[in-house]
């Protein structure tokens, strides 16, 4: 793959994991990392609720004066599954929080991290060569810091293809926009004569 299309595949693979929202990613790759590895304390995390939310109604249907041996042994069972419950819950936020910590490390690693890499590895090549006098005195700032007079460096092109994509997003987010918008006005400018009909 050359070089220009690596470039712009990063920016934009980047840009896209802006637009979803790295949140949203880690709570997706949480899910499926649950089911995948832990599967099983999702399901007694599960159960147990469960167990608790049927011992809490069979406690409140007994009565404390009536029938106190069965009511405290329903408290007790309700208290020790609470208890359970919050340790189970403690070692979920902890795999949670270390799921959390590697998964944007990753991510990191995956997006910028690579941009770093392939900029400094890349640092003296050029991404490609513009005709000879089109930009003047700009041809050196396009090859800034370390390409060849004349050419486009791998930082310049990363900026570019950034400011591309972000300017291709708004004009995306504007057509969304302008459709919504025409489409509510078509609708309101069909009321009035749907009231007119009813009225003659």
């Amino acid at each position: 793959m050359s070089l220009l299309i690596t470039i712009f595949a990063l920016v934009f693979v980047t840009q896209l994991i802006s637009w979803i929202g790295q949140t949203v990613l880690l709570e997706l790759a949480y899910s499926l990392y649950l089911r995948l590895f832990h599967s099983s304390l999702h399901v007694r995390q599960r159960k147990l609720k469960t167990e608790i939310l049927a011992t809490k109604k069979e406690l409140m249907q007994t009565s404390a004066q009536d029938q106190f041996a069965k009511w405290a042994k329903l408290r007790r069972s309700v208290d020790k599954g609470l208890a359970d419950l919050e340790k189970l819950n403690a070692e979920v936020a902890s795999n949670k929080s270390s799921f959390k910590m590697k998964f944007n490390g990753l991510i990191w690693s995956l997006t910028t991290g690579l941009q770093f890499i392939v900029g400094w590895w890349y640092r003296k090549s050029a991404v490609f060569y513009l005709p000879a006098g089109w930009f003047g005195p700009l041809e050196w700032w396009l090859s800034f810091p370390f390409a060849p007079a004349g050419s486009v460096s791998v930082g310049v092109w990363q900026m570019a293809c950034r400011r591309v994509i972000k300017v291709g997003e708004r004009v995306v987010k504007d057509l969304i926009a302008n459709s919504s918008h025409s489409a509510e006005v078509k609708v309101e400018a069909e009321r009035p004569s749907d009231e007119k009909s009813k009225q003659t």
